[in-house]
């Protein structure tokens, strides 16, 4: 049982998610939370195994939950979604250790993938935002490793953190 924190300041969007996930059988919803600072509280008493974090919450943003989570709980993957892409986030999320970064367009169904994926280790990222970070001036260096770590051909990340899904013209 993978064991999961949802953290969004939208209540509907909290509730569905939990709802959603809660139909599948190998995910349990541990604990949800509405600000950055109760997802970290959540976070250190429930333990999960994967917290997925809405990138714009009071208190504290979904970048710096994950910033915290990665020292005090490193064996907790984390997830990002939003409702669009801000310059700058992606590349600030992964330098902080976030396993997955999508928006919140996602399916359900698709969440569930992806975090039963990054459970295991690999890391996703949603091929639009990654394409946004790049055409926005991503640092050259990212670029590099990206070319250097190819998407493998079932379109999941490899552990280097490589993009992960391709779609028509994009990786």
């Amino acid at each position: 049982m993978i064991r999961v924190l949802l953290a969004d300041d939208e209540p509907l969007i909290r509730g569905a998610f939990a709802a959603l996930l809660s139909l599948e059988a190998d995910l349990e919803i541990v604990a949800e939370a509405a600000t950055g600072p109760d997802a970290i509280e959540m976070a250190l008493h429930h333990r999960p195994d994967v917290a997925v974090l809405d990138l714009q919450m009071p208190g504290k943003d979904g970048v710096a939950v994950v910033e915290r989570l990665t020292q005090a709980l490193p064996s907790c993957k984390t997830v990002i979604v939003t409702g669009h892409a801000l310059p700058g986030r992606l590349g600030r999320a992964l330098t902080h250790g976030v396993s997955g970064f999508v928006l919140k367009a996602v399916s359900a169904h698709e969440l569930a993938t992806i975090i039963r994926s990054v459970h295991t280790g690999n890391r996703y990222i949603d091929p639009a935002l990654a394409a946004d970070a790049v055409s926005e001036g991503a640092p050259i260096e990212e670029a590099a490793e990206r070319a250097a770590h190819p998407p493998r051909r079932d379109g999941w990340t490899n552990q280097a953190g490589a993009p992960t899904r391709r779609s028509s013209g994009q990786w």
